[in-house]
């Protein structure tokens, strides 16, 4: 079974009031695409990927005027994808919520949140991801209250040959300093950004050894906006924020595998496989980014015989030989998508 996580970039804008797919020649929201160049694009990398289960990041709008699931599923049918059924969780208000596209034949998927419910007080524990987390961010004895803006998706999931698993899909705060005036102001929001998605995901930790107390086959998988030795605060606070979800301090039963996140901690030198391309307006070129994960409990990991992708234009060389996905993958995000192949 393959199981997928994949950003999309702006998958909304591509849809109109009534969720139907918007295949013209106007602008997508990314830089000189047309949205149909952008669906198109999509198409062929949702077909070549063939993956089971597609964890969607920034999936398309759920409001009270547009659904996720009718939007997802309308794409699939329109690109004759297999995986033709879309699950959402929790609806957020920031036109980018987070979806399972999987295929019903294959897996039966239910939203399942756990943990409490909580007041405007919050709590420090087992607290839903739709609610508040009180933690002390800045270190001043006082707990602050920590939110989601895109609340986690979790999901009870039985494969077809029954296996049980739990599946928790993230998008974990940006730490990018958005509206800073200037240099001071810059490393101040940087700074706390920093402390409110390593917050987030101690939160995430909490539920994942919640699961592994369980005995639960667990995936964790999305993009966290972080990894090891992304930025220069991470030696202020002496870790990164997917090391804190993979346990890197526990024992190894209780943490997480992802080939990736091991690779990044132990390098010295060398290149490090990325999963974004982003283009720096100030240096005029591209950059990229280690920012998006699957990973595994440790039963799972040692009971599926499990093989990662990064879905790289360039750096895999299947998709790089390939002219046709290598340009379709550079045209529909600023993302690529990573897949993990499982024996479930």
């Amino acid at each position: 079974m393959r199981i997928a996580t994949y950003n999309v970039e702006w998958f909304s804008g591509l849809f109109d009031k009534n969720d139907h797919l918007i295949k013209d020649g106007s602008w997508s929201r990314r830089y000189k695409v047309t949205k149909s160049q952008q669906l198109d694009a999509l198409g062929t990398v949702f077909t070549a990927i063939d993956a089971d289960a597609i964890m969607i990041i920034e999936a398309p709008d759920a409001n009270n005027h547009h659904s996720t699931v009718k939007a997802l599923e309308t794409f699939a049918a329109h690109f004759n994808l297999r995986t033709n059924a879309a699950l959402v969780g929790f609806e957020n208000n920031t036109q980018q919520e987070i979806a399972l596209l999987y295929d019903p034949e294959k897996l039966d998927v239910q939203h399942d949140p756990k943990g409490r419910e909580t007041t405007e007080e919050g709590l420090r524990q087992d607290a839903r991801f739709d609610g508040i987390f009180r933690h002390d961010v800045d270190v001043d004895d006082a707990a602050d209250k920590i939110t989601f803006s895109k609340p986690p998706l979790e999901i009870a999931a039985r494969t077809v040959n029954g296996t049980h698993l739990r599946m928790i899909g993230v998008h974990a705060k940006s730490k990018a300093p958005h509206g800073a005036r200037d240099k001071q102001d810059e490393t101040r929001i940087a700074i706390a950004n920093r402390r409110k998605q390593l917050a987030q995901c101690i939160w995430i930790r909490q539920r994942v050894e919640q699961h592994l107390r369980d005995g639960e086959d667990l995936i964790v998988l999305g993009d966290f906006n972080d990894g090891p030795g992304l930025d220069t605060y991470e030696k202020l606070f002496g870790h990164s924020g997917v090391e804190i979800v993979v346990g890197t301090s526990k024992s190894e039963q209780s943490q997480l595998h992802e080939p990736h996140i091991a690779a990044a901690r132990g390098r010295a030198l060398g290149p490090l496989q990325t999963t974004s391309r982003f283009y720096n307006h100030t240096t005029k070129s591209y950059f990229n980014a280690l920012l998006d994960y699957i990973m595994l409990s440790d039963g799972l990991f040692h009971s599926s015989s499990p093989t990662w992708k990064i879905w790289h234009p360039f750096d895999d060389p299947l998709c790089f030989q390939n002219d046709v996905l290598c340009k379709a993958l550079l045209t529909a995000s600023d993302h690529f998508p990573v897949t993990v192949d499982l024996d479930i």
